[in-house]
């Protein structure tokens, strides 16, 4: 499938993660009215590369992987330019970059998380319950909040902590996305907690 391409610097957008976003670049209303003509999603990629001193095609500094953004709502404002909400669907890889229109866009795979193992499905849920339980640690002044939105599902829970993790930056929640499964993905989020406080637990 071909998708419109909208790469953010310092951003991955996750499954089931609601985001807002400010559009006002002409290549984006571009895009944006395509989304909105064909009801289709884009594709969310991170800068990887948001350094100008060095001249490199924009599209050699942008991730190969990626999460689908199902637009949830919009307004147009008066000069043009709009805020939108998307939500994150499935993730994908980059196979081919197409640069026949404004913005860029790419022949893209989905790319599903592989199935737990037999039998490890306590481990995951275990994994969950752990990384939550991290995260009202790192963030005790927010942790009624957090319990109130805190999903069951560990997919989206996965999801919720990679926002919120601190100091988690964009190559750890690149490296979050990038993992081939729900435990792999646990497990980059809970390396992410500092040492002290695994030392507490």
């Amino acid at each position: 499938m071909t998708v419109p391409l909208f790469p953010l610097p310092n951003l991955v957008l996750f499954p089931g993660v609601v985001l807002p976003l400010y559009v006002f670049e002409q290549r984006y209303r571009a895009l944006l009215a395509q989304t909105q003509a064909s009801g289709e999603p884009f594709g969310i990629v991170q800068i990887l590369d948001t350094s100008e001193e060095i001249p490199t095609p924009f599209h050699e500094r942008v991730s190969r992987v990626g999460t689908l953004a199902h637009l949830q709502q919009a307004e147009t404002h008066e000069d043009g330019t709009s805020t939108i909400v998307v939500v994150g669907g499935e993730r994908f890889t980059v196979e081919a970059f197409d640069f026949s229109h404004p913005y860029l866009s790419a022949e893209v795979r989905l790319w599903p998380l592989e199935a737990a193992p037999p039998g490890q499905e306590q481990v995951v849920q275990a994994s969950a319950r752990k990384l939550l339980s991290d995260l009202l640690r790192l963030r005790p002044a927010e942790a009624d909040l957090i319990r109130a939105n805190a999903p069951e599902d560990p997919t989206l829970l996965a999801s919720f902590a990679a926002n919120l993790l601190p100091g988690l930056g964009g190559q750890g929640r690149e490296d979050a996305l990038r993992a081939p499964g729900l435990l792999d993905r646990l497990d980059v989020l809970l390396g992410a907690v500092p040492r002290d406080m695994k030392l507490m637990n």
